[in-house]
């Protein structure tokens, strides 16, 4: 019993049952039809264009019905096989009788010809008319165009996709989805463009045997059959133009479908919503066209009913329509359950905020504007510093202030304000990369970010000032661009003890044991942390996480010290150090210390009973090597590239906590961290 019912399950066997299906249309190709089955044949091609039609109408979108093309092609020759088989029977028992090529087509006959085959050629032609030139030959354009224009833009929505990827808006999964359905769009407009050419080549060949039908028909009657000329004529006709309205309604019926399809475009919904919700949405031109059919029916000649009517009805639905939607809209609303606000415990009020950006009530507008919301401008940052700096930003919250300008914002890190600024919403800001003067009407300003000279301009001559070099950044783009660079500045304050706890828990389960093994038996991990904590402030990536353990493992089995502990982690991660601040020549450009003040340096460092290391150099000393190091770096401060800093590893960390405020963002490096494929190029000395 389980094995029969195994058999008949046709959903197992539906690939078996589609390949039967086809081979039984290839052979209606060539073997002869009684004609009951051929009413069965044209019946099914008749529903199956029907169906065709219903699923065009009630598809979201054109990709939902990617396989049309296949269809297309199946249903075409199902015709194509229908008509070969009528047309043997129309020639070899036409002379029986109207009926001689079965009920269906005796039937469509009877139904439009109504006794009189000349009215029926009459109809047939018009319909092969409407099908051939207006439906099939303006779908093929259309199709034609839309593949044309679709493959044309592949390259430019591949590289919006790479350019969404690349600012983090969106991640692999999406870019890779966003690809997939790129490449189904191209596939299917590409196929619809050929699938166009299946329905007109349908209605020339219905055409074409529709005259060899007559033409035959007659000369089998009259040549072979004896009938007179008159009668063989009526007789053939009448069984051709029926055999042939039997095929070219589903053929209409297919053509309309394919015209839907390929006309959609981007609409989204079924064809009610895509095509009557649009018309629906302007009462106004509603009411002007119930006026119209008004008007009509008062004219002299035209029937006053059917006119009044239609205006009426239009005007009903244009008063009615708005208002319907409305309550509609407001019983829902009352319906939904809205819960009600959760009370603020106390205990919450005492939580502090990682990341907090304050705007004011101009800005607040920008946090949901659809297509280009500020929030998820924001959140992108956490994927591109995480792909950056290898771990996870906290969340930034987003909250109005009611007390600051409307066009400002605050950014603070742990409840501490950071850094502000404003911005202006209808104007681009405009500055010379080379750091003079703007030299357009406008607001002169700072940029937030970097400190240049910049000028608040209106957003039409955003063209303009591109035209004469200047860069032009949207407010959007400044907030978010400081934002960043603030981050960037603080990334050290945000890798908290949670923080780094949850960037652990990620790692592959061997390095895990490892930080088992080390933490706390030979290194806490507070001091794990200020380890990282200490790479992150020169914003060296913490990424390769792996090889910054196994570095701190060495390190521990030596000393405590936090600051020698993190430069033998810069060492082993040299070669990451040396390409991150490589120049676009393929060199890393130095500003090398002398051998006088690495001296003075090494001089200045002493060491304590328990190894530790301290560092007290004169005043005037410190003094003096600050202002000769900011000198040296405002000379080169032009250069393509950012010149670092390369002095020895014992004195580096010393080098850098004099040259903290006076140079922030100089990379300083030892000797030990330059790898060693990496050419340097020393363009000055301190």
């Amino acid at each position: 019993m389980e094995r029969a019912l195994n058999f008949f399950n046709f959903d197992a066997h539906r690939d078996v049952l589609f390949a039967l299906g086809v081979i039984c249309i290839l052979l209606v190709l060539f073997a002869p039809l009684p004609p009951w089955v051929l009413d069965i044949g044209l019946t099914f091609s008749l529903a199956f264009s029907v169906l065709i039609l219903m699923v065009a109408l009630w598809i979201d979108k054109p990709l939902n019905f990617s396989s049309f093309p296949t269809v297309l092609l199946i249903a075409t020759i199902l015709r194509l096989a229908l008509n070969i088989a009528s047309t043997r029977l129309i020639l070899s028992e036409g002379h029986t009788g109207a009926d001689a090529a079965g009920g269906v087509i005796y039937g469509f006959s009877q139904l439009m010809i109504g006794g009189n085959f000349v009215i029926g050629l009459i109809v047939f032609a018009i319909l092969v008319v409407i099908n051939f030139i207006v439906i099939t030959k303006g779908a093929t354009r259309i199709a034609e165009v839309g593949a044309r224009f679709t493959l044309d833009a592949i390259p430019g929505k591949q590289m919006a996709i790479d350019a969404d990827l690349a600012a983090g808006l969106i991640d692999d999964n999406d870019a890779r989805k966003r690809r997939h359905e790129l490449e189904d769009e191209s596939a299917f407009f590409g196929s619809m463009d050929g699938a166009s050419k299946f329905v007109r080549g349908d209605a020339i060949a219905g055409m074409v045997i529709t005259f060899i039908n007559i033409i035959g028909g007659i000369i089998v009657g009259v040549a072979q059959m004896g009938l007179p000329i008159g009668e063989a004529a009526a007789s053939y006709t009448t069984l051709t133009i029926g055999d042939g309205l039997a095929s070219q309604i589903p053929a209409l019926v297919v053509s309309l479908a394919a015209g839907l399809l390929v006309s959609k475009g981007r609409n989204f919904g079924s064809m009610d919503r895509a095509v009557v919700g649009q018309l629906g949405e302007y009462p106004k031109a509603m009411l002007m066209v119930a006026g119209l059919m008004t008007m009509l029916g008062f004219a002299p000649g035209l029937p006053f009913m059917p006119f009044l009517t239609l205006g009426a009805g239009i005007a009903a639905i244009a008063i009615y329509g708005p208002k319907i939607a409305a309550a509609k809209l407001k019983a829902a609303a009352k319906e939904e359950k809205i819960a009600p606000p959760k009370e603020e415990r106390v205990e919450d009020t005492l939580r502090i905020d990682d990341l907090q950006l304050e705007v004011g009530t101009r800005l607040l507008a920008q946090i949901s504007d659809p297509g280009k919301s500020l929030a998820d401008k924001v959140k992108s940052l956490r994927r591109r510093f995480a792909a950056e700096y290898g771990f996870l930003l906290p969340p930034v919250r987003i909250k109005d202030n009611l007390y600051i300008p409307p066009e400002a914002y605050k950014i603070s890190v742990h409840d501490i304000e950071i850094a502000s600024g404003h911005v202006r919403l209808n104007c681009v800001m405009a500055l010379d990369p080379a750091g003079g003067e703007v030299d357009m009407s406008g607001e002169d300003t700072i940029d937030p970010s970097f400190g240049m000279k910049a000028r608040w301009i209106d957003a039409s001559l955003a063209e303009q000032a591109e035209e004469q070099g200047y860069t032009v950044i949207g407010p959007d783009s400044v907030l978010i661009t400081h934002l960043s660079e603030t981050i960037k500045d603080n990334l050290a304050s945000l890798l908290t003890y949670a923080a780094l706890q949850r960037l652990i828990d990620t790692l592959d389960p061997e390095y895990r044991k490892l930080v088992n093994d080390i933490v706390p038996s030979q290194i806490s991990f507070v001091t794990l942390e200020r380890v990282l904590q200490c790479l992150l402030t020169e914003k060296v990536s913490i990424r390769n996480l792996p090889q910054i353990l196994e570095a701190v493992t060495e390190a521990t089995a030596w000393t405590r010290n936090i600051t020698m502990i993190t430069e033998h982690v810069r060492t082993r991660l040299g070669k990451q150090i040396s390409t991150a601040v490589t120049g676009d020549d393929g060199y890393v450009p130095v500003i090398a210390l002398s051998a006088g003040w690495e001296k003075i340096f090494l001089e200045s460092i002493q060491a304590d009973q328990n190894g530790e290391r301290n560092f007290a150099m004169a005043p005037t000393a410190v003094q003096e090597f600050i202002t000769t190091a900011r000198a040296v770096l405002a000379k080169n401060k032009d250069n393509e590239a950012m010149p670092v800093i390369l002095c020895s590893g014992e004195a580096r960390p010393f080098v850098r906590s004099l040259l903290e405020r006076a140079a922030p963002n100089t990379p300083i490096i030892s000797h030990n961290e330059l790898h060693a494929t990496v050419p340097i190029k020393t363009i000055d000395q301190i």
